[in-house]
């Protein structure tokens, strides 16, 4: 199936970091929006009175330096012709992540292709991006002046909570969140929970497991602790998992297909496309064949060990009202079968 990317374009006024060599290390869109009449995809630097008209109070960061880093701030414009194209540049990979993330769009609406290949290698720090070539030699430096300092980890892409901050969410490790998930209000992610790069929840769910790359989780679905949602950055996988409405993954388990709504699969168990699923009928079939069906429990026979999907009409919803922001009520689990 072919991807449903959005045909609008958009537009971003921002912050870019700049190291000395020139490598665009970060970019911060205070101002964004989606625009159906925007120019064609690119990026420029503002310069004068630009500035002002564009960031507002955060004028007073264009142009500001950190010797000790070996950055530059520079002011920026990004547009974007159409979401549907793959990114232009890094401003423009940038700008996606934080339309995601603030919620304008939804996981999968925008093309990300290539975009891993766009961003730089960067060195995460308290005190801001730099080249890890030089991460050494800041904490040193910073150790020798008194400053405090701290290396948080090298990667491309950094957490959410340096560019979008939510009130209506809770996330108990900054760490476990990159720019890019979208997090709907009255989302919980315990510390250990993670919601990568294109994915995340469209409704309030618990998070204590894994929500990968391109992995899209339903209102009111439970993804247990040490669950693992498939993703598309590894592996060659290029089914993009959906998590329906009111789904239960109990603890440590596993699914590399989608899931309709009011499904549960038990603890422990890894459903992967090609598991052989025995049916109430007696038919075996592959997992993937029941990709995106609603209302089935998988599990193992404790005596024969075969995988079952078995036929379900229960809800499987178990969010705590007082954990969601939800409307107080009795979210009650009930396991039978």
């Amino acid at each position: 199936m072919a991807p449903l990317y959005l045909n609008t374009g958009a537009e971003g006024f921002g912050l870019a970091t700049v190291s000395s060599n020139h490598t665009v290390l970060d970019t911060w869109y205070p101002f964004l929006a989606l625009r159906a009449d925007a120019a064609p995809s690119g990026s420029s630097e503002l310069t004068g009175a630009r500035i002002g008209e564009s960031l507002g109070k955060w004028t007073r960061l264009a142009g500001q330096r950190d010797e000790r880093r070996g950055v530059r701030t520079v002011a920026v414009r990004t547009t974007i012709a159409s979401l549907e194209a793959p990114p232009a540049d890094i401003h423009d990979v940038y700008l996606r992540l934080h339309l995601i993330s603030r919620r304008l769009i939804q996981p999968r609406q925008a093309n990300l292709t290539g975009f891993l290949d766009l961003m730089a290698d960067v060195t995460w720090t308290t005190l801001g991006p730099c080249e890890p070539g030089q991460a050494l030699d800041v904490l040193r430096t910073c150790r020798a002046e008194g400053v405090p300092f701290e290396i948080r980890g090298t990667f491309k892409v950094p957490r959410m909570i340096d560019y979008v901050m939510h009130d209506d969410v809770w996330i108990a490790d900054a760490d476990r969140v990159l720019l890019g998930a979208h997090l709907a209000r009255g989302t919980t992610v315990t510390a250990e929970g993670f919601i990568g790069v294109n994915a995340g929840t469209t409704g309030s769910c618990m998070v204590e497991g894994r929500i990968s790359l391109g992995a899209l989780v339903g209102e009111l679905s439970d993804v247990g602790g040490g669950v693992s949602i498939m993703g598309t950055t590894s592996g060659g996988g290029k089914h993009q998992v959906t998590i329906g409405k009111r789904c239960l993954l109990g603890a440590n388990a596993g699914v590399g297909i989608s899931l309709g709504d009011d499904c549960a699969v038990e603890a422990g168990l890894y459903l992967t496309a090609g598991t052989r699923v025995r049916l109430f009928s007696g038919e075996v079939v592959k997992a993937i064949d029941l990709s995106g069906q609603s209302g089935l429990v998988y599990r193992r026979n404790s005596q024969t060990g075969q995988i079952e999907a078995l036929e379900s009409t229960r809800s499987w919803v178990s969010l705590h009202p007082s954990l969601h922001r939800l409307s107080p009520q009795p979210y009650l689990v009930t396991l039978e079968g």
